[in-house]
C-alpha cells in the first residue's frame, strides 16, 4: 500500500504537469498556469472522495500540495524540454491514469462502494481533473474525443474488481489492471485506435 501511496504522489505531480503545459500552450499567465495545473492534479480524486463522503485526500496531506508545486515548477522552468518530449509524457500519462483508475477503484471498495460504484468512481479518479482542465480552457474534452481513453480506464478497474472478487493478491491485481489501462491507451495512441462514431 506504500508504493501505491507513492506512485498516486507521482501520478498527481505528472499531472500538474500535463495541466500546466496545457494553460501555457494558451499563452496564459503564471498563475493561470500553477491553477491548471493544480485542478488537473486533484480534481478527479478530490471527485471521487467527495462521493465517498470523505474529506479530499489533499486537505489532510501537505504531500499532495508539494507535489503539484513541483509539478507546476517543473513545467515552468523546463517547459521547452517539455515540449519537445511530449511523446514521454503521453507515456506517463497512460501511466498515470492506469494508477489513478486503480487507487480509486481500491479506495472505493474500502469504503464499501458496490462494485460497480467502484469502478465509475476509479474511472472519475483518472479522467476529471483532465475533464476540468479542458473545460477551463475551452477545450473538447478528451474523453469526449475519437481517442480511447475512459474506455481504457474502464476496462482495467473492470477487471481489478473481477481479480479482487477471485482472492488475487492486492498488489498483482493492481500491476496487472493498471497494465492493462496503460497498454490499452499506449496502443490506441500509437495505432489511432477509436470508438465508432454516433449521430452527425
Amino acid at each position: 500500500m506504500e508504493l501505491i501511496y507513492y506512485i498516486d504522489l507521482l501520478g498527481t505531480m505528472v499531472f500538474a504537469i500535463s495541466g500546466a503545459m496545457a494553460a501555457m500552450r494558451h499563452n496564459i499567465d503564471i498563475f493561470g498556469a500553477a491553477f491548471t495545473g493544480f485542478v488537473t492534479a486533484i480534481g478527479g480524486g478530490s471527485l471521487r472522495d467527495i462521493f465517498l463522503n470523505l474529506r479530499p485526500v489533499w486537505v489532510d496531506d501537505g504531500n499532495y500540495l508539494f507535489a503539484i508545486l513541483t509539478g507546476v515548477l517543473i513545467a515552468i522552468l523546463f517547459k521547452r524540454i517539455l515540449g519537445r518530449l511530449a511523446r514521454t509524457l503521453s507515456l506517463f500519462d497512460a501511466l498515470g491514469i492506469g494508477f489513478f483508475t486503480i487507487v480509486g477503484v481500491q479506495k472505493s471498495l474500502t469504503f464499501d462502494s458496490s462494485g460497480i460504484a467502484a469502478v465509475v468512481l476509479g474511472l472519475f479518479s483518472a479522467v476529471m481533473g483532465g475533464v476540468t482542465r479542458d473545460t477551463l480552457l475551452n477545450e473538447t474534452p478528451l474523453i469526449f474525443r475519437k481517442e480511447i481513453y475512459a474506455t481504457a480506464c474502464l476496462s482495467g478497474a473492470v477487471l481489478f474488481v473481477v481479480l479482487s472478487r477471485m482472492g488475487v493478491d492486492y498488489n498483482l491485481n493492481a500491476f496487472i489492471s493498471a497494465a492493462t489501462i496503460s497498454i490499452i491507451r499506449i496502443l490506441s495512441v500509437k495505432y489511432k485506435l477509436a470508438l465508432p462514431i454516433v449521430g452527425g
